[in-house]
């Protein structure tokens, strides 16, 4: 599967979720979809990030926008995650990095002084027919949430007209 880019159809795929049964990208159609791909629960950066799309949650839903968060911890990790937080939106595993690959977010990053994968933190809008309809690479969390919400909110009115 090659990586989808902008107007392109995104590949259905499917992987386990928070939510009690495996998610389909195809069973989604006909809403908004935001994927953001973060490195690991409960850190700083990770955290802030879930609280400030939470914050932002409903009015994603008034755009007809669902919020699913991709890492590669455990549906447990996620879970607790979820909680402690009180996420409202689903988070995915990606163990396999399934998802990861489909949308290119694994890189080499050092971490004290060692050369690691991992996510980079991204985001991804599909939109209600399932083309990507916008990214952001290397993001900082600051005010992302917000960036995100006008995009799909000028998708929405784009739609709707």
């Amino acid at each position: 599967m090659s990586t989808p880019t902008i107007g392109q159809p995104v590949p259905d795929f499917r992987a386990e979720s928070t939510v009690g049964q495996p998610f389909q990208l195809s069973d989604r159609r006909g809403r908004h979809l935001i994927f953001y791909f973060y490195p690991k629960d409960s850190t700083p950066g990770c955290t802030q990030e879930g609280q400030d799309f939470r914050d932002l949650y409903p009015e994603f839903q008034k755009l007809g926008a669902d919020i699913v968060g991709v890492s590669r911890d455990s549906l447990k990790s996620h879970e607790r995650f979820r909680c402690k937080y009180e996420f409202p939106f689903e988070l995915l595993s990606d163990g396999d990095e399934t998802l990861c690959r489909l949308f290119d977010v694994i890189r080499l990053k050092n971490m004290y002084g060692k050369q690691v994968r991992g996510i980079e933190r991204s985001t991804f809008v599909i939109d209600a027919e399932g083309r990507l309809a916008a990214e952001w690479r290397k993001v900082s969390v600051k005010g992302h949430a917000e960036e995100v919400l006008r995009a799909v909110a000028g998708l929405a009115a784009n739609t709707s007209a």
